[in-house]
């Protein structure tokens, strides 16, 4: 008797309210400008502990609300690899998916995503090689006023993979044995690290193939004094830290690559300070260079999270300021204009937002679906 009361109470209010309701309009696409805003960032969540799942969160760091902050999320299964187009409202990703979910027949694509929709546009097929690493900004790059991507492999044997975004089609396949990732280089060229501490530059012909390649002297022994391979860049301009502390000025903008005279970062020898984290150093509009820095560093603390950000100018090779962080961070970046924040992923997956010329803590943006948001970008 009482489940039947309760059972007309319920289907009564419920009848009740539904007369009320209007049918709800479905598939409401929002836009998103062709070009984002200054203060726009996106947060690339590798989801690390389920790694099918990353995915790409586009969030406005001058916001103080969630509702305010958080503008839309596109994938990239598989700790996916991203770039951002200048000259059409395209970012690209390239993932790698399995025909049974987590097992199955291997299947790598360059994903290409509208900037206004964040929906897909086209899914290139490229080799299953791609290299399965984690987030860094040198695995996938554009070049020759980008008509090409180009994808690093590694398995373990280094290529890469050489994409026509006009044509939407793959090209070819490069070998650079004993060397890893992606510079941009000349016109229609790129350089990768190699392991005796050389450059390998490979120019591209108009079928993606190897037009000339060349090695570079050695400017680097990782044996002494190990290089970061995610350089602060500025234009063509790349900063290669070392992990003792140096700066190694490198031009790419020629076909070859040209290494300058390499400086040390002052005041790090109180403290022991070093460089380190996921992304240890970026560039600014004006030319600046922001280190993350840590305390008492050892020769394998070049992965260990930052407590101070350290601003330099490479020209004088002077320490500017000092920002100390709030919390530890694993990596750091800035936007891309002249008064730019500086954003961090601290140790809690959380995203603390600074003023980069003041030094001042202005929000933490959290709770916006993330897990791991190993990498920030700077949106375009």
């Amino acid at each position: 008797m009482i489940r039947i009361i309760v059972a007309c109470l319920c289907l009564g209010a419920s009848s009740a309210s539904l007369a009320d309701l209007k049918p709800e309009p479905i598939r409401q696409v929002q836009t998103l400008p062709e070009q984002y805003p200054a203060h726009w960032i996106i947060a690339q969540d590798a989801a690390f502990f389920h790694m099918s799942d990353g995915k790409f969160i586009v969030l406005d760091a001058d916001r103080d609300s969630i509702s305010e902050q958080y503008k839309g999320m596109f994938n990239g299964a598989q700790i996916a690899q991203f770039a951002q187009a200048h000259s059409r409202p395209e970012m690209y990703v390239v993932q790698t998916f399995h025909s049974l979910g987590h097992r199955g027949v291997r299947n790598d694509v360059l994903s290409v995503y509208d900037k206004r929709t964040l929906a897909p546009l086209a899914d290139i097929v490229v080799p299953p090689k791609r290299a399965s690493i984690l987030p860094t900004q040198y695995a996938l790059q554009l070049v020759d006023d980008e008509k090409l991507a180009l994808i690093f492999n590694f398995t373990p044997a280094t290529t890469v993979s050489v994409v026509d975004l006009d044509k939407r089609e793959f090209l070819n396949e490069v070998p650079i044995p004993g060397c890893a990732l992606i510079y941009p280089t000349g016109k229609r060229g790129f350089s990768s690290l190699c392991s005796e501490g050389t450059f390998l530059t490979v120019a591209l012909d108009d079928a993606g193939g190897v037009a000339s390649s060349t090695r570079s002297k050695q400017f680097f022994n990782a044996d002494v004094d190990a290089v970061f391979e995610k350089p602060a860049i500025q234009g063509r301009n790349a900063n290669f830290l070392t992990f003792k502390g140096r700066v190694i000025p490198v031009d790419l903008s020629g076909d070859l690559p040209v290494i300058g005279e390499s400086w040390s970062l002052p005041e790090i020898e109180a403290g022991n300070w070093r460089p380190g984290g996921l992304t240890p150093a970026v560039m600014s509009a004006n030319g600046k260079m922001y280190v993350l820095m840590h305390a008492e560093g050892k020769t394998d603390t070049h992965k260990d999270p930052g407590t101070e950000v350290w601003v330099f100018d490479p020209r004088t090779h002077k320490r500017e300021r000092q920002i100390e962080l709030a919390l530890p961070a694993v990596s750091i970046e800035l936007t891309r204009d002249t008064n730019p924040l500086l954003v961090v992923t601290t140790i809690e997956m959380n995203i603390d937002v600074y003023d980069a010329n003041k030094g001042t803590k202005l929000r933490t943006i959290s709770d916006f679906g993330q897990e791991t948001p190993l990498l920030l970008h700077g949106a375009h």
